[in-house]
């Protein structure tokens, strides 16, 4: 099994300011713990490339496209919300972050690779149609998923995210659309405080009260996810992989541990087998502990790989 592991080190200079979780040091982290046990060896590495204004326009409007644009500073920091800034470098970031989920649909869907890991930021699922929050400029996966859809002729797309916050932003876009199936967990209630009751026909809300462990995890992707997906089909899943729902993570209070991660994305691989000739590209979201984001991440690459968890 090959499985891409797609960086930039551009990512690197988006920089928020030495106070903030959403730190350069996730990607230093990722890789430091990825080379140290020998996991990063086993995937093909290769550098992501830009999103074009096409890639971009498929999911934002030119009008807000223009505004982060404008809002770029030429040094310091410029606010887009109170938890979201940008420096000189940030919007360059985001379009590699972007573009390395086109590039993975790309490698998955031509066959140079059986899957993906985006190891990327800033990340992207909070990043609404018109809107950038919460850490977040582009919708990456969003991104990806229109590509997937106007290049390869994708016609039953699934986006799981298990990030310890809902993706609004990747329902912001995809809400109603049958040929996109959401699947979101998150702690509820809690940040983005916005669609977390609304129902639509292709959103699998599994909200987890604050101290969810491993085992109340494990029965709702269960109950929730496994049996909407058989029925749904997908033809590619896009994984948005936050890793701040672990116990160790300041940001929330799920409990899940290393292993749960290495769990559900065997999940994942199997339903890709069955549907979708095995293509699943992930792109990272959260995680802010850095040891047990370099952890879950190895666990989650563990299982892309084909390898077996290792504690």
């Amino acid at each position: 099994m090959i499985t891409a592991f797609l960086s930039h080190p551009y990512c690197q200079r988006h920089d928020m300011g030495p106070d903030h979780p959403e730190s350069p040091l996730r990607l230093d982290a990722i890789r430091a713990q990825l080379m140290r046990s020998g996991v990063l060896q086993h995937a093909m590495q290769a550098d992501a490339r830009e999103a074009t204004e096409e890639h971009l326009q498929r999911v934002h409007p030119e009008a807000h496209l223009a505004r982060l644009e404008q809002a770029s500073p030429q040094e310091g920091h410029a606010s887009i919300d109170a938890d979201t800034l940008m420096n000189s470098d940030s919007l360059q970031a985001a379009r590699l972050a972007a573009g390395a989920v086109v590039k993975g649909v790309d490698q998955v869907f031509r066959g140079q690779a059986d899957n993906v890991f985006c190891a990327v930021r800033p990340p992207g699922h909070h990043a609404e149609a018109q809107e950038a929050m919460g850490f977040c400029f582009y919708n990456n996966v969003a991104v990806g998923a229109a590509h997937a859809r106007a290049v390869h002729g994708a016609r039953r797309i699934a986006i799981l995210d298990f990030d310890v916050h809902q993706c609004n932003g990747t329902i912001d876009i995809f809400k109603n659309d049958p040929e996109v199936m959401v699947c979101t967990s998150f702690q509820y209630p809690f940040y983005p405080w916005r669609y977390l009751d609304t129902p639509y026909p292709n959103v699998v809300h599994t909200p987890l009260p604050a101290g969810t462990e491993s085992a109340g995890f494990r029965a709702a992707i269960e109950r929730d996810w496994w049996p909407a997906l058989e029925d749904f089909g997908p033809e590619l899943i896009l994984v948005s992989a936050g890793f701040d729902a672990h116990r160790d993570d300041p940001m929330a209070e799920l409990c899940l541990a290393d292993e749960d991660y290495h769990w559900i994305t065997q999940g994942i691989l199997d339903i890709a087998r069955r549907h979708a000739e095995g293509r699943v590209v992930s792109v990272l979201e959260g995680g802010y502990d850095l040891a047990a984001l370099g952890r879950s991440v190895e666990a989650h690459l563990r299982a892309l790989l084909g390898l077996a968890y290792q504690p």
